[in-house]
């Protein structure tokens, strides 16, 4: 039986260890992150199906692993198995984000191919770019995934790639991922 001062003692060995400084010539972790919502938080209904037009949440990242040449994103609802399968919903997938790249401004246009040379497919709704969250009112929040992929290539892909044929082209060449997950219902 664990007593209240071995609990406490605990607590602050725990509370030490994650403001110790990494380790000299350690590097950060690769990190996404957004101003539109805390990891794991509610997402606003500006990004949602919830209004006719949502918009992207303006997203950014740091430390990307040394070699990068380029980003994929994805944003899915893993809280769905749509047709009894495995696969899930794709709200958006978007790759050849340039290497020098940092993040993405709010409401990126929903077209094929950007300015950048960035390139996303089509979306479980079957347009090219962001679908909001849409889960419904009845049962649990669902979690969005926002996954960023470092890769060390650029994809030779174009907009009528589907999901499955951007990951087997990423697959061998993944250099670092980071993770955002934001929860939504109606």
């Amino acid at each position: 039986m664990k007593t209240l001062s071995s609990v406490a003692g605990l607590a602050l060995l725990v509370a030490a260890a994650g403001s110790v400084p990494a380790a000299q010539g350690q590097r950060p972790g690769f990190t996404l992150t957004t101003t539109a919502f805390q990891d794991g938080g509610v997402i606003p209904a500006k990004y949602t199906q919830s209004v006719k037009n949502p918009a992207s949440p303006k997203l950014e990242w740091s430390h990307a692993p040394e070699g990068t040449q380029s980003f994929a994103l994805l944003m899915h609802d893993p809280d769905v198995a749509r047709d009894k399968k495995y696969q899930d919903v794709l709200h958006w997938f978007i790759f050849n984000i340039p290497a020098s790249a940092t993040g993405l401004p709010e409401g990126v246009p929903n077209e094929p191919t950007l300015s950048d040379g960035a390139i996303q497919i089509k979306n479980q709704g079957g347009v090219p770019g962001y679908r909001g969250p849409g889960a419904p009112a009845a049962g649990p929040y669902h979690h969005y995934t926002l996954e960023l992929f470092a890769l060390d290539t650029k994809l030779d892909l174009g907009a009528d790639a589907t999901r499955d044929q951007v990951m087997q082209a990423i697959d061998g060449h993944i250099l670092g991922k980071a993770v955002l997950v934001g929860r939504f219902h109606r």
